[in-house]
């Protein structure tokens, strides 16, 4: 009885659904995205943050938003930090524009805030639609050119050159097995193998300990007590956002930005090919309790310390696999709690073991450059200036803020006024302001 009452907790009906096929799809979907927990530490690692911290905060900031998704939307999805939002955090807001990571956890929260009031307030579809389609799709398109770009040159394939900025790096046993791990991450990608990336990091791992890339401590232990977030956790830093720093709310809208739209693809896009939506309306029941979630676990994984945390499209595979209710994500979060002891095992892996993650994600991002019309210049030319300036500046936001502005130019000087909002207008106004201020 009891038994039933919490499987009713998480919108599991007996006459429709099956526990099994549940925690199948909960395993499934953990495996798929459970690479993050190797790669998250070592990016944000990069701002000088603690990464026994950062694997716990990890953890811990999936568990608390993929419960909320459990219990509160009763639907099959997972949340963790993101990805291409981490490397905007790391590479961007701290080591491009110089914040500190105190400062940057500050912005997430705020953003997460921000988010819950879209949500409660159901103002976010005014956000949504405010955007061009073409100009959303770039901007996928532009993340995944850079957090591949990124993935790149952690694993020493491309290094820095005094003649044309990058090239091809010395093979050293790190770049050759990062990019063997590009490779192996791609065929096991093509044969369907859903684990493909967590896979391809064991392997690159273990292969790299006799070559001395993969380091073992000498007083390491599979499984440990889970590392303190007290290095991380707690230190937000809001004194650019009460010094009203143009700049730094810049760097809030792209945070908002980036996840709403990521989370809303990844909850219709799924939940459609699922056949979870409405058939007549098209409408996701519960996409709200769903969108909450999310905002709930960006404030929550900021107080932990981490970057922004959103909806995993991997989810899909669980959905895949059959799982539709909370039990799902319910699943998911007592792997990750899982993991929490594992963190040794997590903090060995090494930059040359991520490569193929950061690379490979980016080329699943990359297919959304089909749906671009450019065939229509006034689209085309904003979308490419929004692609090549993520990868090129090493700034999302920068990639954001030029795009939205050449594409009101664009529109305006043809006279297609119309294709314009309000919101657009203001936007335009606002990032120019932010050069003259600069």
């Amino acid at each position: 009885m009891m038994l039933c009452r919490f499987l009713s907790l998480l919108g599991f009906d007996p006459l429709k659904h099956s526990v099994k096929i549940e925690l199948i799809a909960g395993l499934t979907t953990f495996m798929t995205m459970s690479y993050i927990l190797a790669v998250n530490p070592l990016i944000l690692g990069e701002t000088g943050m603690d990464k026994g911290a950062l694997f716990s905060a990890t953890v811990v900031s999936s568990i608390i938003a993929t419960l909320v998704m459990a219990f509160y939307a009763k639907m099959p999805f997972a949340l963790a930090p993101g990805m291409g939002l981490n490397a905007f955090f790391a590479y961007t807001i701290v080591l491009t524009m110089g914040y500190s990571w105190q400062e940057a956890l500050a912005a997430v929260f705020v953003e997460g805030v921000a988010f819950i009031l879209l949500t409660v307030f159901k103002a976010r579809e005014a956000i949504v639609n405010a955007i061009p389609l073409n100009l959303r799709y770039s901007i996928s398109v532009g993340i995944g050119l850079f957090i591949a770009y990124m993935g790149l040159k952690n694993g020493g394939i491309i290094v820095a050159s005094d003649t044309t900025v990058t090239t091809i790096g010395p093979w050293t046993a790190a770049s050759l097995l990062a990019a063997i791990g590009v490779v192996i991450g791609g065929i096991l990608l093509a044969l369907g193998l859903r684990s493909a990336l967590v896979i391809t990091i064991v392997i690159i791992t273990i292969v790299g300990i006799p070559f001395g890339v993969t380091n073992i401590p000498a007083d390491f232990t599979l499984v440990s007590l889970p590392q303190s977030m007290a290095p991380v956790a707690f230190h937000l830093d809001f004194s650019q956002f009460l010094a009203l720093d143009l700049n730094y709310y810049i760097v809030v809208f792209a945070l908002l930005f980036m996840d709403l739209f990521d989370t809303l693809g990844t909850l219709v896009g799924a939940s459609t090919s699922a056949g979870m939506g409405d058939p007549k309306t098209g409408k996701i029941p519960g996409i709200n309790r769903a969108l909450m979630a999310d905002a709930v676990g960006t404030a929550c994984g900021a107080l932990c310390g981490t970057n922004t945390v959103t909806t995993y499209v991997e989810s899909s595979t669980g959905i895949a696999e059959g799982g539709r209710t909370g039990l799902t994500s319910f699943t998911v979060a007592i792997l990750f709690l899982v993991a929490l002891f594992l963190s040794p095992l997590f903090l060995i892996i090494p930059y040359a073991a991520t490569t193929s993650a950061l690379v490979l994600v980016g080329v699943m991002m990359m297919g959304t450059i089909s749906k671009i019309d450019f065939a229509d210049f006034t689209e085309a030319v904003p979308c490419f200036i929004t692609i090549i300036t993520m990868p090129f500046t090493a700034s999302i936001s920068e990639g954001i803020v030029l795009g939205m502005l050449s594409y009101v130019f664009m529109k305006v000087c043809t006279g297609r006024f119309k294709d314009l909002s309000i919101m657009m207008y203001i936007l335009a106004a606002f990032f120019i302001l932010k050069y003259i201020l600069d």
